[in-house]
């Protein structure tokens, strides 16, 4: 019988930290060796950083941007162990950091492991190709809770990447993230962001395509926080000892291949 693959945990004291030790807890296939919080934190079973890292064949990471592009630094510094990211609102400093350390060791970065939301964001790319901007407007919405500090989410822009991909475009040169007072009308080809902040919502996301006279709308709603966890085991359990480079739940999930 195979050996468990050997899964560290940072954040170990945020909500996804405590709800990925309870996946890979339950699951046969992982074995749970360390968990690791900010540096100085004491309690309940944590490690320091450095510890878990030698401990570990993958570290499943949902903290923060600074702390994330540290996290991959360190790991690729010492070769391995390889990382799973799942924090969102990354600048394009810690962007770099993990790119260049994704050429010493294997990363999944992804806005979501959501297997519903990963066959949405494929959809939105075929409907984005057959929808042109002559044809339809694209608008996206996400809602999520109140303690969420980016916007737009990193599950919404992993969307208007994918209907920018559609379209044959750079997302960044069509994007509008928020209108505010007198805006004129929309632009040709825009790929329009609304967002909504509040309460406990897990989080929702929609893709409209609207024209003249029709509306199609491609949507996910998130139930509970399990599943992202589940989609963040599917990915430690691919990337696990695969070579140098930086992967998205695509590749997981084989779409890139197809």
């Amino acid at each position: 019988m195979p050996q468990p693959l050997r899964i560290a945990i940072a954040g170990a004291l945020g909500r996804m930290g405590r709800q990925m030790a309870e996946t890979v807890a339950a699951d046969s296939r992982l074995e749970l060796v360390a968990r690791f919080h900010r540096p100085g934190s004491t309690g309940e079973g944590l490690v320091e950083r450095d510890e878990a890292l030698a401990l570990a064949d993958v570290v499943v990471d949902f903290t923060t941007p600074a702390a994330s592009a540290e996290l991959a630094k360190a790991c690729a510094a010492r070769g391995g162990p390889a990382l799973v990211i799942g924090s969102t609102g990354f600048d394009v400093a810690d962007l770099q950091a993990i790119a260049e350390a994704a050429k010493k060791i294997a990363i999944v970065r992804s806005g979501s492991y959501s297997l519903g939301l990963n066959v949405l964001t494929g959809l939105v790319e075929q409907a984005a190709t057959a929808l042109g901007p002559d044809d339809c407007d694209i608008e996206i919405f996400e809602a999520h809770h109140r303690l969420k500090v980016d916007a737009p989410s990193g599950t919404a822009l992993m969307l208007g990447e994918a209907a920018a991909r559609g379209r044959g475009v750079r997302l960044d040169d069509v994007a509008k993230r928020a209108r505010d007072g007198v805006t004129g009308p929309r632009s040709a080809g825009e790929i329009g962001f609304a967002v909504l902040r509040g309460g406990s919502i897990i989080g929702e996301h929609s893709v409209s395509f609207l024209s003249d006279g029709e509306r199609l709308t491609l949507s996910h709603l998130a139930g509970d926080r399990s599943m992202f966890a589940r989609g963040a085991v599917a990915a430690a359990l691919w990337v696990a000892f695969r070579p140098p480079g930086e992967y998205g739940m695509r590749d997981v999930l084989g779409f890139a291949d197809s």
